[in-house]
């Protein structure tokens, strides 16, 4: 996919006429700089919030208000079956199918959850491969997940790192590795992309080379849902997790998600930790001693649905049912190349672009990395009312979510740095 792009402001003004997405843009709030909305790349750490969920909440809060305990089954969303409606939606972002996926939680309880469902070590098959300097909360569910059954991290967790003097893995190695440790390989668990590299892992081809030994595969896809196309089901991928607040504009900390396989989550005798809100309907109110899971991934559900916590999603759900994610990847590509151009245009400014350069293997997000300097480049940026984040070491990360963000947005940001620094 090529694009012709210039230095220009008409340019980008031309790119915006032509996006059939632009009018979302109109759909958000902007923090404020200098009476102007910010330059705002920062929906890979926390989503903007969506114009629509105010009246959304106060939809929520006004059946709490009027009929209370009754809105279970009398809300104008019953809250009973809360969780049900963002399933449609949250399927389609991740392409997996509806009896596959539930909202619950938040991202590293879920993942703790699955990770108990398929991490069942023994005395050939105990390891689980994860990438080195993965976010440090699957790091630490995972340690601490191997110390629950007994054993030593340093002898369970194999730590996938880039080839010297590379900084991104290569997806032939990632399998080479599967297929080396296979004998003792438990689980595959890897984040979909990268946090700090924006890396788009190849899950098709490594959940291929993960059941080829014998082992499970599952990812984090904190940075990955709402922003890269997948195809979770087709994939055969067995187990996922996710957060909602980033690209999916959820709101902070807001209710996580799961898919399961439906080979899994269809079977009732597929083991997971138990709670009322995940046994079956039918049976659910007997109060009767005896765990019968749904048989679909809400079987994982523990909880009463977190109404207030879902809301936000629910509302911004409804832009990315109209937008599809087939077009925001497309204008996803689009924009970050439009980036990626007018960053190599600096000349005043020392950084090297460490995430793929083939749009194919990276999101929405380009990551910066900065020898010296880093974080005080990063400081001026905000000054600048440009919102991104810093990652040690070095990296400032730069993700334009295609939902909200424009390309005359990209070009303010390259004027303000070839300007101001």
């Amino acid at each position: 996919m090529s694009f012709s792009f210039d230095t220009t402001l008409a340019n980008a003004r031309n790119l915006d006429a032509a996006d059939v997405l632009a009018d979302f843009k109109k759909e958000f709030h902007f923090p404020q700089h200098n009476h102007e909305n910010v330059i705002y790349f920062c929906g890979n750490s926390l989503g903007l919030q969506p114009k629509n969920a105010e009246a959304a909440f106060q939809q929520e809060l006004d059946d709490w208000k009027n009929v209370a305990i009754a809105g279970f089954s009398k809300a104008k969303n019953p809250w009973l079956f809360y969780q049900e409606y963002m399933k449609p939606a949250l399927a389609r972002i991740v392409g997996a199918k509806e009896n596959e996926v539930t909202v619950m939680n938040t991202l590293t309880v879920n993942l703790h959850l699955l990770m108990l469902t398929f991490y069942k070590p023994n005395k050939d098959k105990f390891k689980i491969m994860m990438e080195a300097g993965a976010f440090p909360s699957d790091q630490y569910a995972i340690e601490t997940l191997v110390k629950h059954f007994g054993l030593n991290p340093d002898e369970c967790i194999i730590e996938l790192s880039p080839r010297e003097h590379e900084k991104l893995l290569r997806t032939e190695d990632i399998v080479e590795a599967i297929h080396h440790h296979k004998k003792n390989l438990a689980v595959v668990m890897l984040g979909g992309i990268n946090y700090y590299t924006g890396q788009y892992f190849d899950l098709k081809t490594i959940t291929e080379a993960a059941h080829e030994a014998c082992t499970y595969c599952g990812f984090d896809l904190a940075h990955a849902a709402g922003n890269v196309l997948m195809q979770l089901h087709d994939w055969n991928v067995d187990f996922a997790c996710w957060c909602n607040y980033k690209y999916l504009n959820g709101g902070p900390g807001c209710v996580g998600a799961i898919y399961v396989h439906e080979r899994f989550a269809s079977n009732a005798d597929t083991p997971r930790l138990a709670g009322w809100w995940g046994n079956d309907e039918a049976t659910r109110f007997k109060m009767e001693k005896g765990f019968i899971p749904k048989t679909n991934a809400g079987g994982w559900n523990i909880s009463t649905a977190q109404v207030m916590n879902m809301v936000a999603l629910r509302a911004s759900l409804e832009y990315f049912d109209k937008a599809t994610m087939q077009q925001l990847r497309n204008k996803s590509i689009q924009l970050t190349a439009y980036l990626e151009y007018l960053l190599h245009q600096l000349k005043n400014i020392q950084f090297e672009i460490i995430t793929p350069i083939n749009p194919e293997e990276r999101g929405a997000q380009l990551s910066l990395y900065f020898k010296t300097q880093g974080k005080e480049i990063h400081d001026k940026m905000i000054e600048n009312g440009i919102i991104v984040d810093y990652r040690e070491p070095g990296v400032i990360r730069v993700a334009p979510a295609p939902l909200y963000c424009s390309f005359e947005d990209v070009y303010r940001f390259y004027e303000i740095l070839k300007n101001n620094f």
